[in-house]
């Protein structure tokens, strides 16, 4: 059995001005193979959902958080046991993580994997940077007697939070 692969002939485009798609033969039997990608519907139709099942659990928490705020029931508040530098702190690893991922990203499009892999380096070492100073926070919290069983806000904070 003896497979060969032809183009097909010049004038002889795909739907999408893509290239010419390849014919191959075996035995008397032609097969036309498109070199094209697939349909992204399946894949995007996951993307929304996962997307907006995503926006809508936020949605929740949030408006959980808010509800439950100002319910102390004779405890801390977030003004009393919040560290702003630290929640600063913390914030900037995360905004820089997202950061050095766009970047890692732009390199992957240039298809420069060794900037790309240096940059998401980085980025891990931030995000491992924000776990840690988070766990370090919750640590902080439930050690002062402030975890989430102390009160309505605190039970919100750490649920939205740790999310």
């Amino acid at each position: 059995m003896s497979d060969t692969t032809l183009p097909l002939p010049r004038g002889n485009h795909g739907p999408h001005g893509s290239q010419s798609p390849q014919v191959n033969r075996a035995e008397g039997l032609v097969f036309y193979e498109r070199e094209e990608h697939h349909p992204e519907n399946g894949t995007l139709l996951g993307f929304w959902l996962y997307l907006m099942s995503d926006c809508l659990i936020f949605a929740c928490l949030f408006a959980v958080y808010a509800v439950l705020g100002r319910s102390y029931a004779a405890g801390p508040s977030g003004a009393d046991l919040f560290d702003l530098p630290l929640v600063a702190l913390n914030t900037s690893m995360l905004l820089l993580s997202s950061i050095t991922y766009g970047f890692a990203m732009l390199e992957m499009q240039k298809n420069r994997v060794r900037p790309m892999l240096v940059w998401l380096a980085i980025t891990g070492l931030f995000g491992a940077a924000f776990l840690g100073l988070e766990l370090y926070e919750f640590a902080h919290l439930i050690h002062e007697g402030a975890g989430p069983q102390r009160s309505a806000f605190l039970s919100a904070f750490f649920t939205l939070v740790g999310t």
